[in-house]
């Protein structure tokens, strides 16, 4: 009756390339070099290695390059504390120490803190293979860069290299609780808490240190910034300090969010006022403790006035008010005070149409430029709203002449797919990062302005939220470790292109074969775009559940609420009317040359259009199409798109790993599938809001789909699904006794299918789903995916595919579902489609 012939079921049989991997060891693999040209090249590689002195960080780079070497070359190096005689050695220290020791009138006078350089050099004859750095830090990511080079297998014979960091500040936020929970999280629990306390055992920590550290990141928040007071409590500042002292030998620096009400609430003053004295000498005292506690801390993380958070508008007091005073308490101890700007009314009154969330970091910030200390930070989003797929650059960045500042962007994919679904972010940090804000008419691209060289101000840099978890993999898909590589490689050289970076990781992750570095490398550049097509067009956003979970589409659910990220959407047309003339004015905020192009629909781009003004959808962009008619065709290339993703990856297998090319491919799958429910979704919605028609045909027509509510029911019972575009034509069958069926005859020409079941998979229980044609069982499986509610809605919508069924007319198609607790085996459509796989 049914042979099975998909993709993966063939690959199945064949052999595997390598052994088993995780996952875990990420771009550190150290995989042997077996190419003998390659292993030729590094055959001068000397044999020992010597570090200058013997502090935590340096005996940690030492350590690191003996790894590296012996898991590359096969060869154990030999550790010592004097230069050999004539086979010459590496050579570790800063370069103060080792200058010295060396016969080269060419090294550089100075360099900067955690800079280094590569170079091959001579002490009296002796060949030296030297890294050298402007601290200790520096020679750790001096060490790292080296076995960069060998992993990537670059010549090293004429090294003579120096990188400077572009800004100072490299840091993570790590939203995670005290509890073990991650704010934002979707990799597990917290490798850094469990119940209230730091977990006994960090060693998954010291390596996360180590992973920050191979690419330059020198910081690191453990703590959610919407912060426990308990953090910094007298009991937890022990148990905080374990953890620095597992950061300590990588160079990374712990940092910790703090509660703005600790005054009140640990030292129960009857105010958390800034300017009180009271409070005032409070900061002072407490900041004096944590820093004899962890003597290295980085600094201080504050959210305050924003989504809940008490802030100085308690006692009618200024952002700057509220950050000096904690700032003046780190500045005897070196340590920076972070604030964060993403300050914004969660309550506004959307009926007015003049109320604007985009404006709020600008409004509530540019006019305090120049009150804040030389050591605090002010951080902001890359856009003015909310990691979304598509925003502008915050007006902010270039605002703040007087001000030091961190970018915030977010390797955790809170709106871009929460790593289920492939979305490479470095092509948008890029464009962001590239942008020219033409700040007093001049060129003044961002990635000047963060680092503060733009404005000649002390400290600046990049900072991202990340949210690794107890996943074996960190981030709970490999591919998307990409975007937690590509962040710490940008944020040391914002020059450096997103190709080359993901280059650079594909070949270190997976090795250097030709076919896997094109299709990986492909994958993850076309990503972004896909995920935009098939989810928010032309800078809509909101388009996600944005009241809930921020994952999959609920287009309606970010209108007629106090949030803010409202699209205006209605039967006439939709977008945001941000203009001066007749909008909320943000366009005002940048400077005269981008404020210009945006007011202006003739020159305002397509992409940003929506974010920028309210249009008919018979608005014509500047490729041609209507809004309606791209809001239909670009979700329908971005779900085909999507769709040959498994393909290409599939081809890889006997190229890559067992564990890691079955567990990718899973995702892809998974996301071929549900580029489709966002397509719908959001298709099904505009066309019955707007009335007008695709031009093609195709929304509300899906050839070969059979609803669940029109198939013959055995105990399933017809409900409809909120929001109604979350189930195919705004229904589902759901079972409400222990076994259910669903059944059809196949009615078109003898063939091979695939059959594809489209059913919720909701986190409250774990249903299990059989397909069967006539009497023989083709597939059984559970509903056990972690996809992110309790509900049958667009978010627990996915599908089982089963390919290469033999059908015939008349063949009865049965779907049998068995709840489990709150899942009731909830059934939306087959799909019946001929086989892509199988022909006669």
């Amino acid at each position: 009756m049914s042979r099975t012939t998909s993709l993966a079921a063939v690959l199945l049989l064949l052999p595997a390339f390598s052994q088993a991997e995780t996952g875990y060891d990420a771009w550190l693999r150290y995989a042997s070099i077996d190419d003998p040209s390659v292993r030729q090249m590094y055959s001068e590689v000397p044999a020992t290695v010597v570090t200058t002195n013997a502090s935590p960080v340096l005996t940690t780079a030492s350590s690191e390059l003996s790894r590296g070497i012996r898991g590359m070359l096969g060869r154990n190096l030999r550790q010592a504390t004097r230069l050999p005689g004539e086979d010459g050695c590496i050579l570790l220290g800063t370069l103060d120490s080792v200058r010295p020791l060396l016969t080269d009138p060419l090294l550089p006078q100075s360099m900067p803190p955690d800079g280094y350089l590569l170079k091959t050099t001579a002490a009296h004859g002796h060949p030296i293979l030297l890294i050298a750095g402007g601290n200790d830090r520096g020679v750790l990511f001096g060490t790292f860069a080296l076995l960069r080079n060998l992993a990537l297998h670059h010549e090293i014979a004429y090294l003579n290299e120096q990188h400077t960091p572009s800004a100072s500040i490299r840091w993570t936020n790590e939203w995670n609780n005290l509890d073990g929970s991650i704010e934002r999280g979707y990799a597990g629990r917290s490798i850094f808490f469990d119940g209230g306390n730091v977990r006994n055992d960090l060693t998954r920590a010291a390596d996360y240190a180590r992973l920050l550290a191979s690419v330059g990141i020198n910081g690191c928040t453990v703590n959610n910034v919407n912060a426990n007071p308990k953090a910094i409590s007298p009991e937890f500042l022990p148990q905080l300090a374990r953890i620095a002292d597992v950061f300590r030998p990588w160079g990374v620096r712990l940092s910790v969010s703090v509660d703005f009400s600790s005054p009140k609430i640990l030292g129960h003053l009857d105010t958390f006022d800034p300017v009180d004295p009271k409070a005032v000498e409070w900061w002072k005292g407490k900041v004096d403790e944590i820093y004899r506690a962890i003597p290295d801390l980085g600094g201080v993380v504050l959210k305050a006035d924003s989504e809940g958070r008490v802030g100085p508008s308690t006692y009618g007091r200024t952002h700057a008010d509220a950050a000096n005073v904690i700032a003046r308490a780190l500045k005897p101890h070196g340590g920076v005070l972070v604030y964060r700007g993403f300050v914004y009314n969660h309550h506004m009154d959307w009926r007015n149409l003049k109320n604007d969330r985009a404006r709020a970091a600008y409004d509530n910030f540019a006019k305090l430029d120049g009150q804040f200390d030389d050591n605090v930070l002010v951080q902001i989003k890359e856009g003015p709203i909310d990691f979304q797929v598509r925003e502008p650059v915050s007006p902010l960045i270039g605002a703040l002449k007087h001000t030091n500042e961190t970018l915030e962007f977010q390797v955790t994919q809170e709106y871009t797919g929460q790593q289920r679904q492939l979305c490479f972010l470095l092509p948008m940090w890029k464009e962001v990062l590239d942008t020219d804000l033409r700040v007093d008419e001049r060129r003044t691209p961002v990635k000047e302005i963060v680092s503060g060289k733009t404005f000649g101000r002390p400290v600046g840099g990049l900072v991202a939220v990340t949210n690794v978890g107890l996943d074996q993999n960190w981030l709970g898909y490999d591919l998307a470790m990409a975007n937690l590589y590509g962040f710490g490689r940008i944020a040391w050289d914002a020059n450096l292109s997103s190709r080359e970076i993901v280059d650079e990781w594909t070949r270190m992750t997976f090795g250097h074969d030709p076919q896997v570095v094109d299709t990986v490398n492909d994958l993850e550049l076309r990503s972004w775009r896909v995920y935009e097509n098939y989810t928010g067009p032309l800078g809509a956003g909101g388009l996600t559940d944005i009241i809930g979970v921020h994952y999959g589409p609920g287009i309606e659910s970010s209108e007629r609420n106090g949030w803010g990220q409202w699209h205006r959407a209605d039967e006439k047309g939709i977008g945001m009317d941000r203009t001066v003339a007749t909008g909320t004015g943000y366009i005002e905020q940048y400077a005269p040359p981008l404020a210009q192009m945006y007011e202006s629909l003739a020159t305002c781009p397509d992409n940003l259009l929506l974010f920028m003004h309210h249009v008919p959808y018979t608005h014509v962009l500047h490729s041609g199409k209507t809004v309606i008619q791209h809001i239909y065709d670009s979700h329908y290339d971005g779900a085909a798109e999507a769709q040959q993703s498994p393909e290409k990856w599939g081809l890889l297998h006997t190229h890559i790993d067992e564990d890691r090319w079955a567990a990718v491919l899973r995702k892809l799958q998974y996301q071929a599938a549900y580029a489709e429910v966002w397509r719908d979704d959001v298709n099904d919605w505009f066309r019955k809001t707007s009335g007008i028609p695709d031009a093609h045909g195709r929304v509300g027509h899906h050839p070969g789909r059979i609803e669940a509510e029109s198939m013959s029911l055995q105990e399933y019972t017809v409900e409809p699904i909120t929001p109604w575009e979350g189930a195919s034509g705004g229904k589902a069958v759901t079972c409400p006794s222990e076994k259910c069926a669903a059944v059809t005859q196949f009615d078109g020409q003898p063939g091979w299918y695939d059959i594809g079941i489209q059913y919720f998979d909701q986190n409250n229980g774990v249903a299990q789903f059989q397909l069967l044609v006539g009497k023989q069982l083709l597939a059984g499986w559970a509903a056990d995916d972690d996809l992110p509610t309790p509900k049958a809605n667009a978010h627990t919508s996915t599908r089982r595919t089963v390919e290469g069924v033999a059908l015939r007319p008349g063949d009865e198609i049965r779907i049998v579902g068995l709840p489990n607790g709150g899942e009731r085996a909830v059934l939306d459509y087959l799909e019946i489609k001929p086989s892509r796989r199988v022909s006669f």
